[in-house]
Formats: C-alpha cells, structure tokens, sequence
C-alpha cells in the first residue's frame, strides 16, 4: 500500500515506506524502469538493446503486480486466519506474522510507468 486514507486525514507520514520491499515503488521496479529509459536515450528507441530492457522492465512490474501483489495478500489472510486460532493451539508459539505488503497493485505499477 502506499499511503491510505486515515494517513493523510491524520496527517501522518513514515518515511520507512520508501525503504521496505513494495515501498512506494519498489526499488527492483525503479532500477529497471531507469535501465529502460537511460538505455532508450543512449541507444535510441528502434534498437533492439532498448527492446529487451522494455520486456525485462516489463516482467519485473508484472512480477511486483502479479505474483508479489497476490503472495502479499494471501499472507494477510493466513495472519488473519492465525489471529483466530486459539491461544492454545500449538502453532501459535512459533508462528510469526508474515509480512503483508510485498507487491503493487496493477494500478500502481500502471501509474508509475505512465510517470516515465
């Protein structure tokens, strides 16, 4: 997630997000996307080194979109379904809570390649 709602109504900021896997943009997404743009301005746009940058930029942000944006939210289910389980059960005292934002959403990556 990149910030929500009750965030901005409270005015609260944490720079942290800039610097944790699926922060703002993820810094996988951002290198790639770069390699493409610098590789597209030295080598121009017809050539086929600026071509394989595209596709592999465009693999990673269908990576961040796709797989790691889904695993994110299947880890916020399994918390959820964890949270529930009784203080009793045996796997609550070695379970520790996965991690939920792993990827972007299709729209995220959609409106940071339109920033490029």
């Amino acid at each position: 997630r990149m910030v929500n709602q009750a965030e901005l109504k409270e005015k609260k900021w944490d720079a942290r997000k800039f610097l944790t896997s699926s922060g703002v943009i993820s810094s996988l997404s951002a290198a790639v996307a770069s390699l493409a743009v610098a590789v597209g301005q030295q080598e121009g746009g017809d050539s086929s080194v600026f071509a394989l940058a595209l596709v592999f930029a465009a693999v990673v942000m269908y990576d961040a979109s796709g797989v790691r944006f889904h695993t994110g939210r299947q880890a916020a289910l399994l918390n959820q379904i964890v949270s529930d389980l009784s203080p009793e059960h045996p796997i609550i005292s070695t379970f520790r809570p996965l991690r939920e934002p792993l990827g972007h959403s299709p729209f995220q990556v959609a409106l940071f390649m339109l920033l490029l």
